[in-house]
Parts: C-alpha cells; sequence; structure tokens
C-alpha cells in the first residue's frame, strides 16, 4: 500500500524540480521572517534569487544544535506567534531546551507524512494502534498520534509506563499496530511472559519502533517474541518529530519523505557534499515547514544515501542504517543525553570533583544509566567514608540530573581517586548495549 503514490512515486528529475522550486520557497521565506538566517545569508552575499536549483544548496549556510540554543527560545521561529498552534521541545546541554514551534500547516504535513509511514508497514483504516511513545514535549507520541488518525486508524493513546495494564488492553481491545521505542518492545514482551499471555493471545502484527538505536538482532527478537513485522521510524524534533523516514515491506533501509525534507550527506569535518553510497553526516533542510524551517541542519548522525530502485515502488531516496553520531550525545530510552549535560550538574554541587564516569547499559530490554562520580577529598575526610552520608548524595544526585536529563540514573559517589585514569584521552562514557 502507498499513501500518497502521486509524491512517493514521483521520477527523480519530477522531485529534483519540485525540491529546486520548495527549496527558492523556503530561502525567500526565511530571508524576509528569520532575522539569523537574514544575517547569515547576508554576511554570505547570498539573496533569495540565487538558490533556484536543488544543486544551489551548497551555497547556503549550515545550522547547528548550538544554534537553536544560542536563540532560545524562539530566535529561530519565523511564523508569528499568533500562527503557533502547538510547541514541543527537546534537551540542551546546558539546561536550555530545544524549542520548535508548528503552525496548523505544519501539523498537516506532519500528519501526512506520518501516515506514509503507517501506509508503508500495511496499517490501514480497520487497524487499532497503539502508541506506546511519551506524549508531551517529546515529539514520538503525539506525533504518530495523529498519524494514526490521519489514516483513519483508531488510536490508543497508552503512553509509556504501566506495562501490565498496557498487555491487558492489547489483548482486550484487539490492538493490531503498536509504535514505541524497540527496548520497550523487548520489555513488552517480557512482561508478557511473566503474566502467561501468549504471542498468540493478541492480534499485533505491525511494530514501528525508532527514537533509539537498534540492532537486526534485536528486530529478528521483537518480531519472534511479539509475532510481529517490525519496522524502523526515523524522526527529530528539530525537523518535525517522528515521519522524516520510514521503512517499507523491503525492510531494507528507509525512505525519506523528501519532498518535504531535503536529504544531503557531507563529510563531518569538511562539510563538503559525499555523493550517494558514501558515508558521512546526514543534513536537513525543510523544505514546507512554516513555524521554524531550517536551512542545512546537521543532524549529527552519520549514514549514506541511496536511490536504488525500491521492490515496493516507491522512488524517494533511502538512507542506510545510522552506524554512529559525529558527536558525544546518547540516546537512552528515547531521551538526548550529552555528557556535558551530567558534568554541569555534577560540577555545580560542591561534594563533586570534576571526575566522573557514564555507563550506559541494557538490563531487561531496557537502557539504563548508572553515573560513577568522585567526592572531593574534603568532602571525604569530613565523613564520606560512611554508608549515611554517600547514599544521601548519591539521591540529591540523581534528583539534580532527572530534573535535568528528564530519565532516572543510578548513581555510585566513590572515593577520590578511584576511578580509573588515562595518560591519554580520558573515557567518560562506557555504553555496554552492543547497538551497533
Amino acid at each position: 500500500m502507498i499513501w500518497n503514490e502521486v509524491k512517493e512515486c514521483m521520477s527523480r528529475d519530477e522531485m529534483r524540480e519540485l525540491q529546486g522550486r520548495r527549496l527558492h520557497k523556503v530561502v525567500d521565506y526565511v530571508y524576509h521572517h528569520t532575522p539569523f538566517y537574514r544575517r547569515k545569508l547576508q554576511e554570505m552575499d547570498i539573496t533569495p534569487d540565487d538558490i533556484r536549483t536543488v544543486e544551489d544548496i551548497v551555497k547556503l549556510p549550515f545550522t547547528t544544535k548550538q544554534d537553536l540554543r544560542d536563540n532560545y527560545p524562539f530566535g529561530l521561529q519565523a511564523a508569528p506567534q499568533s500562527e503557533i498552534i502547538r510547541i514541543h521541545a527537546s534537551s540542551g546541554t546546558t539546561g536550555n531546551p530545544t524549542i520548535v514551534g508548528y503552525t496548523r500547516k505544519d501539523i498537516g504535513v506532519w500528519s501526512e507524512c506520518m501516515a506514509r509511514c503507517l501506509t508503508s508497514y500495511g496499517v490501514g483504516r480497520g487497524d487499532i494502534f497503539s502508541v506506546a511513545y511519551g506524549y508531551g514535549l517529546f515529539t514520538g507520541g503525539l506525533g504518530v498520534h495523529y498519524g494514526v488518525e490521519t489514516l483513519g486508524a483508531a488510536v490508543v493513546p497508552a503512553s509509556t509506563g504501566n506495562t501490565e495494564k498496557h498487555v491487558r488492553l492489547l489483548k482486550d481491545l484487539g490492538v493490531t499496530g503498536i509504535a514505541c521505542t524497540p527496548s520497550y518492545a523487548l520489555h513488552l514482551a517480557e512482561t508478557m511472559e511473566k503474566m502467561g499471555v501468549s504471542r498468540d493471545e493478541t492480534k499485533l502484527r505491525v511494530g514501528a519502533f525508532g527514537a533509539e538505536p537498534w540492532t537486526e538482532n534485536m528486530r529478528k527478537e521483537i518480531e519472534e517474541r511479539l509475532g510481529i513485522k517490525a519496522f524502523n521510524l526515523y524522526g527529530l524534533s528539530e525537523i518535525m518529530g517522528p515521519c522524516v523516514s520510514y521503512e517499507c515491506s523491503a525492510q531494507h533501509n528507509s525512505h525519506i519523505n523528501e519532498d518535504h525534507y531535503l536529504p544531503e550527506i557531507v563529510d563531518p569535518v569538511t562539510l563538503e557534499p559525499l555523493p550517494y553510497g558514501q558515508q558521512g553526516e546526514l543534513v536537513f533542510t525543510t523544505l514546507t515547514k512554516e513555524g521554524m524551517p531550517l536551512l542545512r541542519y546537521r543532524t549529527r548522525d552519520l549514514t549514506s544515501l541511496e536511490d536504488t530502485p525500491c521492490s515496493c515502488g516507491r522512488t524517494s531516496v533511502k538512507m542506510t542504517k545510522i552506524v554512529g553520531r559525529s558527536d558525544d550525545m546518547l540516546i537512552i530510552r528515547g531521551i538526548n543525553v550529552f555528557p556535558s549535560q551530567v558534568e554541569s550538574v555534577l560540577l555545580s554541587m560542591p561534594e563533586c570533583a570534576p571526575r566522573y564516569l557514564l555507563v550506559v547499559d541494557r538490563q531487561d530490554n531496557l537502557d539504563t544509566l548508572t553515573v560513577q562520580v568522585e567526592v572531593r577529598q574534603e568532602y571525604f575526610d569530613q565523613g564520606f567514608d560512611t554508608l549515611t552520608p554517600i547514599t544521601e548524595l548519591e539521591k540529591k544526585i540523581s534528583a539534580r540530573l532527572k530534573s535535568v536529563l528528564s530519565i532516572s540514573a543510578k548513581v555510585q559517589v566513590k572515593a577520590p581517586n578511584s576511578l580509573e585514569r588515562s595518560e591519554g584521552k580520558s573515557k567518560f562514557v562506557i555504553d555496554n548495549r552492543n547497538i551497533r
């Protein structure tokens, strides 16, 4: 099934022509409505008339997450506040979230693109679809929710948590599809087994999984334990949210909704464009967004693009599996976490020394974060070598971390000079999830 055959099956020449027209339009739009971009373009002696085809995109400046932070909260917003009908946010490294505003048209485009994704998975009007991403400032929950409704299927806004109740709803309501993180899908399968509910007692057949890295082995395990077909779903709040790209029935790499999100691959060091098939950093330009359009946004995700024909009939460019990132960001239970976020919390507390280690693991199919930090010598000498003050400090640090990261972390306070030192570059993160 294909939701929008006209756009998803365009010839490459037709798509490039459409992208060129939309690129000129969005450059003209931000030039006149976003002072940040107007200054950037004027500094480069570029006007909207200089951008006429897709090939002209290399003339435009890049945008980074730091630009969004520096212009917090609404500095990159192009539409007037009276036209913004929804605001989402993602975490930042220093406490300031990345704010993204959406107009009614933006929500419509988002819903349309999400309906394309769901249709490619085989979801239709007769399905009952459970959305187990978090609702709220995170784009996952509402992003998929509106797509399901646009498609005409019934949505169950389950959100996260209370997994036993979720299992009961899956069984009693005859839920046929689910969207969540892949690690939560495995946790759901384990909970079903503990409750004595077999996969044959549900009608589940389709799963849309994203917001964190996952392997082919995880896919196979999810499919086997839940009795479904598991598909990848990719997005990021700065560009729109879930719907930017999606797998089809071939389950081999992800089609990009490139009539709305123009992709590039660049060398993460030189920022020079790279050809199809060559791995580099993924960059997106939003071609139709009104609330906060972005030019050449650096995602930091490392992947490659391919335009080979697909058995599903779609002609859109595909992105291959993301193999890593060009920065130090971690994705833990669908939340972006930077080591610098943790560091800023620890260094704000006088008891903590600037020596820490983040250990990321996967237990019971859910991501865990452990923060090990050394206590300063002067505090250790004042009685921190006993259990009670250490426990209290661990609780205090844990509470502050949760307020910044939006996820829980286990804290282990260590004695001075107990964490391993290195003569070379210090190692602050150990990721044991084996997710590549």
